[in-house]
C-alpha cells in the first residue's frame, strides 16, 4: 500500500492575481479538483480528504492543528473513490482501479480501513481477500459501536455482470468478519437503517423499471411492499429516518407537483407533506449535528436556495447566518465532531469551484482550510444567469445562460447550446462547470435548458420526456435556441449545439431535424443509432436496463430508425465534430465510428477526435486539454472569430 508524507506547504496556495484580460490556460479547466471532499474526525483531532496528487485520487489524513499528515492509496493503480470516519480515529475507504484499457477508475468494491495517523492500513473486505467480485458500500456508521459498521454487499459473477441481490451486513472493523442482517427484496436495491442501526427500509427499481419501496418492522419481519410506481401515482424516494424512528423522510411530489419532502408514517403508511417546492424540487435534506433528524432543505429554483424546516433547531441560525455571510453562493454543512463544536462547511457557486472551511460553534469563528481548485480565480470566471422560457406547447422550461466574463449584458454573441446527458434523473444546475467556463472564457455564450424529462421539476415533468427522444425533448432544445435568437443574445448564423451522451444524440439530432438552425454540432459519447443502442450497451445487460430502454425508447425498429441521426444525414448542413472514447461501455464506440464512416462515405467534412483508453466522457487531464483545444478550434472556424458568417438573420 502506498503511503507518502507531506507538510502544510503542499496545501497552501496563494493566488498571485491575473490581469483581467489574461486568458486562463485550458489545462486549468481540464484538471481534476485537488480536493473533492473533506471530513473532520468525530473527536475533532484529524481531517480526512479525498485529494488528487499527481493525477491520482488518494486519501489524505492530516492533523487539524498543523495540517500535516500522510497521503495513501491501496496500490499504484488504484484511486480512492469515497471515505467515511467509522470511529474516532479510523477511516474506511473504497477504491477504483485504472487499467491499460481504461483511463477512468472502475469501482472495485474493496473496503479498506486505516488509522488517522496512517497506521494499521489494511484491506478489510472485498474480492482481493478471496471473496470473488464482491462490492461493499457503507450503509451507515454506528456512533455507539465504534468497532462495527453497516455495509451493503453485492456479489457479482464478474465485473461485467448485473442483476444481483444486495445484502446488508454488520462488519467488524478489526477483522472484517460480517454478520448478515438482511437480504434485499429486489435486485440492485439500497438499504436504509434507523438511528439504532436497524435495517428497516429497502428500495430500488424492479425488472419492470418501476420503483418499489419495502419496509419491515424489525429483523424478524418479512419485507412488505409499501410503494410501487406501477400502482401509485406519488413517487417516493426514501432519504433518512427521523429521530424516534417512527417516520421516514422521503422525496415526493409535494403540493405543487414539482417535488417536495413528505413524512412517511411507518405505522399507517400515510404520506404527510412537510415541504413543497415552488418552482423545483428538493436537492438535499440537511441533517442535525447528531445526524438523527433533519432541520432544513436545499433546492434550486434558479440559484441555490435554502428553506428551514425547524427554526428551533440550534443549527438553523448558524446555517442562515452562513448563507448571509456568503451571499450569492451555496453553503453546505459537512461532517461535524460528535459534540457538535466543530464542523466542515463547504462554500461553492457558479464561479467558485468550492472552498472548505472549519467552523467553531463556541468561538463563532470560520477558518478557511482548503480550496477545491485553488488555481481557479473566481473573479476571472463567468456568472450563470437563471432563465425561464415557454416551450411551444406552453410548458415552462428552466435553464441557464452564461455569457463571457465581463460581458453580462452583451448581445449578438456566438452561442453554444450545451445539452445535458441522461437524459433522465439528470438536470443542469447552477454551479461551477468546467465545460461551461472553457467556452465562456473564449468568448462564447452558453445556453443550457432543462428540457422535459429532466430531473428536479417533479414526476409529471420527468414523465413528459418518456418516449420523446427526437420528439418533444428535442423541440424544447430547439425552442430554447430560438428564444436566445429572439432575445438578441445571439445571431441565427452563429450557433453551435454540443452535448455528451444523450446530449451528443441531441446535438446531431438537432442538426438533422433543424438543419438551418445550427451552424455546427459537436457530439461526444453520443448515441446516433437508437436500434444499435437498444441492442449493444451496458444498459441492456440487466433486466432493469432492458425494461428502461423499452419504456423510454420504445421497441418499434422503424420508429427508432426514424429518430436516429444516422438515418437523416442527407438533411445535414452543419459542420460536425465527433468525440469518442474507445473504452466507453455505456455508449459503445461503434456508435461514433459508424457515424464517422457514414459521413466519410457521403464525403461530408467533419472532425474526428478519438482516444482508445477513454470511456463515457474524457477523464485523462492531458486528453481533456487536447479535446478542449480541438473543440475551440472547431468552434472558431464555424461561429467564432475565424468564421465566415453572413449578415444576421431571423430565426428559422
Amino acid at each position: 500500500m502506498r503511503v507518502g508524507k507531506w507538510g502544510r506547504g503542499l496545501f497552501v496556495f496563494f493566488f498571485a492575481g491575473t490581469a483581467a484580460a489574461a486568458e486562463v490556460p485550458l489545462a486549468d479547466f481540464a484538471r481534476h479538483a485537488q480536493f473533492r471532499s473533506v471530513k473532520i474526525s468525530p473527536d475533532g483531532d484529524y481531517l480526512a480528504a479525498n485529494s488528487v496528487i499527481k493525477g491520482k485520487a488518494v486519501l489524505s489524513l492530516m492533523r487539524v492543528s498543523d495540517l500535516k499528515g500522510v497521503n495513501l492509496s491501496a496500490s499504484e493503480d488504484s484511486e480512492v473513490s469515497d471515505f467515511w470516519w467509522v470511529a474516532p480515529h479510523q477511516v474506511m475507504y473504497t477504491t477504483g482501479e485504472q487499467s491499460v484499457r481504461r483511463e477512468a477508475p472502475y469501482p472495485t468494491g474493496e473496503l479498506y480501513v486505516v488509522d488517522a495517523d496512517g497506521d494499521h492500513h489494511k484491506l478489510l473486505y472485498g474480492g482481493q481477500r478471496g471473496m470473488g467480485y464482491v462490492v461493499g458500500e457503507l450503509i451507515s456508521v454506528l456512533p455507539d459501536d465504534p468497532k462495527h459498521a453497516l455495509i451493503s454487499r453485492v456479489r457479482y459473477g464478474s465485473r461485467e455482470s448485473y442483476d444481483t441481490q444486495a445484502e446488508a451486513h454488520r462488519i467488524d472493523l478489526g477483522n472484517g468478519h460480517t454478520e448478515l442482517l438482511a437480504k434485499a427484496p429486489l435486485r440492485n436495491a439500497e438499504f436504509l437503517a434507523d438511528n439504532e442501526g436497524n435495517v428497516r427500509v429497502s428500495w430500488g427499481v424492479g425488472t419492470d423499471w418501476k420503483q418499489k419501496v419495502y419496509y419491515r418492522a424489525d429483523a424478524a419481519a418479512e419485507w412488505k411492499l409499501v410503494f410501487d410506481r406501477n400502482r401509485d401515482k406519488q413517487p417516493v424516494l426514501p432519504r433518512r429516518f427521523d429521530r424516534d424512528g417512527k417516520n421516514v423522510y422521503v422525496e415526493c411530489d409535494g403540493a405543487n407537483g414539482v417535488g417536495g419532502i413528505c413524512r412517511w408514517d411507518l405505522a399507517t403508511h400515510q404520506l404527510n407533506t412537510l415541504w413543497s417546492g415552488r418552482e423545483s424540487g428538493p436537492m438535499q435534506l440537511v441533517p442535525t449535528t447528531d445526524r438523527k433528524d433533519v432541520f432544513a432543505v436545499t433546492w434550486m429554483p434558479g440559484r441555490a436556495a435554502l428553506d428551514v424546516l425547524d427554526k428551533k433547531a440550534p443549527e438553523a441560525k448558524m446555517l442562515i447566518d452562513l448563507y448571509g455571510s456568503f451571499q450569492g453562493e451555496r453553503v453546505s454543512l459537512g461532517a461535524s465532531t460528535r459534540d457538535g463544536r466543530k464542523r466542515i462547511v463547504f462554500v461553492d457557486g457558479d464561479v467558485n469551484p468550492g472552498e472548505f472551511y472549519l467552523y467553531d460553534s463556541e468561538s463563532k469563528q470560520l477558518s478557511r482550510l482548503l480550496s477545491a481548485m485553488p488555481w481557479i480565480n473566481p473573479d476571472a470566471m463567468a456568472p450563470m444567469e437563471p432563465i425561464q422560457l415557454a416551450a411551444r406547447d406552453g410548458l415552462r422550461l428552466h435553464g441557464y445562460l452564461t455569457r463571457p466574463p465581463g460581458k453580462s449584458e452583451a448581445k449578438h454573441l456566438p452561442l453554444v447550446v450545451l445539452v445535458h446527458g441522461g437524459p433522465y434523473f439528470v438536470r443542469d444546475e447552477w454551479g461551477f462547470d468546467p465545460d461551461v467556463q472553457v467556452l465562456a472564457s473564449r468568448g462564447y455564450a452558453v445556453l443550457q435548458v432543462n428540457f422535459r424529462g429532466s430531473e428536479g421539476y417533479g414526476a409529471a415533468f420527468a414523465n413528459a420526456g418518456v418516449g420523446e427522444w427526437g420528439g418533444k425533448m428535442q423541440d424544447d432544445v430547439t425552442d430554447a435556441t430560438r428564444w436566445a435568437i429572439k432575445e438578441g443574445i445571439t445571431d441565427a448564423d452563429r450557433i453551435c449545439i454540443y452535448g455528451i451522451s444523450y446530449g451528443g444524440y441531441a446535438a446531431l439530432e438537432g442538426a438533422v431535424k433543424e438543419p438551418d438552425l445550427y451552424r455546427c454540432a459537436i457530439g461526444s459519447a453520443g448515441v446516433y443509432d437508437l436500434n444499435a443502442f437498444a441492442e449493444r450497451s451496458d444498459v441492456q445487460e440487466s433486466k432493469q436496463g432492458r425494461a428502461y430502454l423499452s419504456e423510454v425508447l420504445g421497441e418499434d425498429k422503424n420508429d427508432l430508425a426514424a429518430r436516429s441521426p444516422i438515418t437523416h444525414l442527407d438533411k445535414l448542413k452543419a459542420k460536425v465534430m465527433l468525440i469518442v472514447g474507445g473504452a466507453d461501455r455505456r455508449v459503445p464506440p461503434d456508435q461514433g465510428r459508424r457515424l464517422h464512416e457514414a459521413l466519410d462515405e457521403r464525403k461530408i467534412e467533419h472532425e474526428w477526435f478519438y482516444r482508445r483508453t477513454e470511456g463515457h466522457g474524457f477523464y485523462n487531464e492531458k486528453f481533456r486539454t487536447e479535446m478542449y483545444e480541438r473543440m475551440l478550434a472547431f468552434l472558431d472556424r464555424n461561429i467564432g472569430a475565424g468564421a465566415r458568417v453572413g449578415k444576421a438573420k431571423d430565426a428559422p
